[in-house]
């Protein structure tokens, strides 16, 4: 079993210099080089640097050499001279450097002009230049090149093992990827979906704003720093790694983005992730597991939203980037309580729903939809609940909602209203009447007392009121005054729910009634005891 990433270009990771960097070079300014043709191709990498005077030189070429001559076989012989050009460029030569002096006074035009139609670089030097100092300049430079890409390879490749051999998720390793380059890092599903992403935020998000361009016009240079690594397995590909903007040497990059493939790929296989991941939420793929990488990103942005510790509009770029329609949308934030976290999202797949979906905690999923301001958002949540109760042992499930948000901005106060209506549901130990979809104004009291369960005074309030109880702790009488509560005071109710006869529900209500001293028949005391007990559940949920 073999998963061996590639770059896309698929061109040889040895290091080169372009034919600018090596112009530029202190001992060949010395010779005074002017460049007479293929200006425009400065930046073709050069592999070794060859000094030949046969006019056959092509055949001995292999392709990225930069050919030094004085062209003292040449001079006389027009004919030579455009072919040997030509033989240069179906050798695929990254440029010619031509001393004057010898053989040419001024650079010959038939080379120049055969240099210029097939968009070889030529160069004329104009001072006499010893040929072997600058092969050796060359030659030195590319070996250290060479010798620092190896090394880096090696320590990066030596590093992300012994992180995933640790149990480090993916994000500690796209950080270690993303400090070696120096730049930021973004993996990709191949509809150009954003998985993941590391770096510095500011740096991250401003590649982010215009993902999708960017990313199908990425790499369209090789001078642009970015660098792009093929995410595969078994024989079949599934995202990109993209390191975005790396300023260091091209084969260094190269080689950084082959071993975070290999890692990235190591870790997925190794998660038992499977190998086709389409799109979280609304984005029509068929998934993998639970942790997947789109479930993860998404639970990334949703988990932001929900803290406020990113305000929202910083968090635009990543929702757009991870394919949520953002631009003219209503978003509708729900919580669900399910003990399967993976339905909410399978279940927007098969509506078509646009939206992510995430699991928060074992068994509460934040969902977020996003529709086209004439949809129906009401009749479209009742719609989403309503099929995910359907599911198998999804019938209990608990659908909360917030209001629908017109405003990008108002969506975390909407998700966490929506967790608290959920977590509300959630801490009622008896059964609640409630609607598909639950929202704040059908939680009532229950709502009120969990937004306050955190206040010294109500904290206070619940241990006085339930002193009794809770001193000589009686799990079966707290239970028992709970269901009593809940249902309304209701002696038959209870005592069928507990499955005890009236005459021993009545002794343990009057066991209640003797621990707190409080006659339950009193409405005021009754609902006293209520809403302490109401704020102590809050408080152990």
């Amino acid at each position: 079993m073999t998963s061996t990433p590639q770059t896309l270009d698929q061109q040889p990771w040895e290091p080169a210099l372009s034919v600018r960097q090596v112009l530029g070079l202190e001992r060949v300014l010395a010779g005074q080089p002017e460049v007479v043709a293929g200006a425009h191709r400065l930046d073709r990498p050069v592999r070794w640097v060859h000094v030949a005077e046969a006019a056959d030189v092509g055949v001995m070429l292999s392709g990225g050499e930069m050919v030094l001559t004085t062209g003292v076989l040449l001079a006389g012989d027009e004919d030579k001279q455009g072919e040997y050009i030509r033989s240069l460029d179906r050798a695929e030569a990254a440029a010619v450097v031509l001393g004057l002096g010898r053989a040419f006074p001024a650079p010959p035009d038939v080379m120049r002009r055969a240099a210029e139609r097939c968009g070889l670089p030529m160069v004329v030097l104009h001072r006499p230049f010893p040929f072997a100092e600058l092969t050796e300049e060359v030659q030195s430079r590319l070996l250290r090149r060479k010798f620092a890409a190896v090394s880096l390879s090696e320590a990066v490749r030596t590093e992300l093992t012994g992180l995933i051999t640790a149990g480090a998720p993916v994000q500690r390793l796209l950080d270690e990827v993303a400090r070696h380059g120096g730049c930021p890092v973004v993996v990709t599903n191949l509809a150009h979906r954003v998985l993941a992403t590391a770096g510095e935020r500011p740096a991250v998000d401003d590649v982010l704003r215009d993902w999708e361009r960017i990313a199908r016009q990425a790499g369209a240079s090789a001078a642009d720093g970015w660098t792009r690594a093929e995410l595969s397995c078994r024989g079949e590909r599934w995202g990109r790694l993209v390191l975005c903007g790396y300023r260091g040497d091209r084969a260094a990059g190269r080689l950084l983005a082959d071993r975070a493939a290999e890692a990235l790929v190591l870790h997925r296989m190794l998660a038992g992730d499977g190998t086709n991941a389409q799109g979280t939420g609304g984005s029509g793929g068929s998934g993998g597991s639970w942790d997947s990488w789109e479930e993860q990103s998404a639970r990334g942005l949703l988990t932001d939203l929900v803290s406020g510790a990113v305000p929202a509009r910083q968090l635009l770029p990543r929702a757009r980037a991870a394919g949520l329609p953002v631009n003219r949308r209503v978003f509708v934030p729900l919580v669900v309580r399910e003990r399967q976290p993976a339905r909410p999202a399978r279940v927007l797949r098969l509506l078509g729903l646009p939206g992510i979906a995430a699991r928060l905690a074992d068994d509460r999923v934040a969902v977020l939809l996003s529709l086209a301001p004439d949809q129906d958002a009401r009749a479209l949540t009742a719609h989403f609940a309503t099929r995910l109760r359907s599911e198998p042992d999804s019938c209990h499930a608990v659908v909360a909602a917030a209001d629908a948000r017109a405003d990008w901005a108002d969506v975390p106060a909407g998700l966490r209203e929506a967790q608290h209506v959920a977590d509300a549901v959630a801490d009622s130990a008896a059964p609640l009447d409630l609607p598909p979809v639950v929202r704040l104004r059908d939680i009532h009291l229950r709502g009120l007392v969990r937004l306050l369960r955190d206040d010294p005074h109500v904290q206070s309030f619940a241990e006085r009121e339930l002193d009794g109880l809770l001193r000589g702790p009686d799990e079966d009488l707290l239970s028992v005054l709970r269901t009593y509560l809940a249902t309304g005071r209701n002696k038959s109710r209870t005592a069928q729910l507990h499955h005890v006869s009236r005459p021993a529900l009545y002794r343990r209500l009057e066991a209640i009634q003797g621990r707190l001293d409080v006659d339950l028949d009193d409405f005021e005391q009754a609902a006293s005891v209520h809403i302490a007990l109401l704020a102590h559940d809050a408080q152990q949920g």
